[in-house]
């Protein structure tokens, strides 16, 4: 199974062929590159019985589908199959009609985040390539996954992170080894600093879709999730989407299943969860437009989704448009109310970009964009433990008289 099935690159936008086994960032039309494999060799050569019987940890036992070609280059932290968690309690006050309700949890992975699938296929391809110096613009959780995956390929990292992003996330970053630096903006700044120094300093940027290898991992998510499900998909995905690699990669891996024939089913439909603090694709949607205009003053305390402008914003609009899906963005008031009610129904601690998808849940059931019948897959891209939560207050006196009124 360690075969490499890649037949070429493709411009996302233009469809022009490009040279595969040699480093690429953007097309010549400066847009997203797309990895693309010869798919009636791997039906010929590759079953489902052999993903499902692989001893590779985690997301590599898809590796037919990846691009790595050498087995040796796979740089990998013990990954493993994130869960799906049936929500409960939680979703008691929507009276559903049978609907199932799923949380897959992407806070098991190393790094406590759903970067750690694009990171490792990114750092993996590097090592591939032989590159001795990686950076990255992030607003958080990038960061620390470049970081770690990095250091275990002994790649050089640097970071650059807005001068507002979690405390947790820029010390973790450090701590796994990336030269961290916090820049007074926005993630956008972040990068024009990294592409100003790309010659100078030699560094190659790994930024989200700027490069073709993070969105193999990210498709990672579909694979691993169609498998889990019996090789069925459900009726809704809701994802959270600043840049949109996890939302355009899983549509991608669904694609590739119907070729291969592991799948037979309908596609779900994709929908993308934003903040009313930073929703360019939402509006772009709503404007039935191709590209998303930059978001001025974006603010969210769902930092991961706030992103102003994504260069896969045509690839984002072209999924949730062709899966019949939609653009739908929340509060913050209304993702942080109900990240403290499933913790506080149902244990499960989400981050606030995963929280925003139940947020979005809920509106999209009252406005009867989703029924109470159909069954929902939410995406919690992250632990919450790397967000600010709420300060224990309450105290006891170890040496007062037990009093059972501090406990009603």
């Amino acid at each position: 199974m360690s075969r490499d099935f890649v037949t070429h690159l493709e411009c996302a936008y233009t469809g022009e062929i490009i040279e595969k086994g040699v480093p690429h960032t953007l097309s010549s039309a400066g847009k997203p590159i797309l990895v693309r494999y010869d798919l009636a060799a791997m039906r010929e050569e590759v079953t489902r019985e052999d993903i499902e019987t692989s001893k590779e940890p985690g997301f590599w036992r898809y590796s037919p589908l990846l691009p790595v070609a050498d087995a040796a280059n796979r740089v990998s932290l013990g990954e493993v199959v994130t869960p799906i968690v049936a929500l409960e309690r939680s979703i008691e006050h929507m009276a559903l009609d049978g609907a199932e309700v799923l949380v897959k949890d992407e806070s098991r992975l190393p790094t406590g985040s759903f970067k750690a699938r694009g990171l490792a296929l990114a750092v993996s391809m590097a090592k591939e390539f032989g590159f001795e110096h990686l950076a990255i613009p992030t607003n958080g959780n990038a960061g620390s996954a470049l970081a770690a995956y990095a250091a275990r390929a002994g790649i050089r990292s640097t970071v650059l992170c807005p001068d507002d992003t979690p405390f947790i996330n820029t010390s973790e970053t450090q701590a796994q080894g990336a030269d961290t630096y916090l820049v007074n903006g926005l993630i956008g700044d972040c990068g024009a600093i990294i592409n100003a120094g790309k010659e100078s300093i030699g560094w190659f940027a790994v930024s989200t879709l700027k490069e073709p290898y993070r969105i193999e991992g990210k498709k990672t998510m579909g694979l691993e999730l169609a498998e889990q499900l019996g090789w069925d998909l459900p009726d809704v995905i809701f994802y959270p989407t600043g840049g949109g690699t996890g939302l355009i990669g899983m549509w991608k891996a669904f694609h590739e299943l119907l070729e291969l024939g592991w799948i037979k089913c309908k596609l779900p439909r994709m929908v993308a969860v934003q903040s009313t603090g930073c929703a360019p694709i939402v509006k772009a949607w709503q404007d039935g437009v191709e590209h998303a205009e930059f978001w001025q003053n974006a603010a969210t305390e769902a930092s991961g989704i706030r992103v102003p402008a994504a260069i896969g914003d045509f690839l984002i609009l072209r999924a949730v448009r062709e899966s019949g899906g939609f653009a739908i963005a929340v509060d913050d008031e209304h993702i942080m109310r109900a990240r403290d009610h499933i913790g506080r129904t149902d244990g499960l601690l989400m981050c606030p970009e995963g929280a925003a998808t139940f947020a979005a849940w809920e509106v999209a059931i009252e406005q009867g964009l989703v029924s109470k019948d159909e069954s929902v897959v939410l995406f919690n891209t992250a632990t919450g433990l790397k967000y600010p939560l709420p300060e224990v207050t309450r105290r006891l006196d170890k040496d007062a008289e037990f009093d059972a009124s501090n406990f009603s």
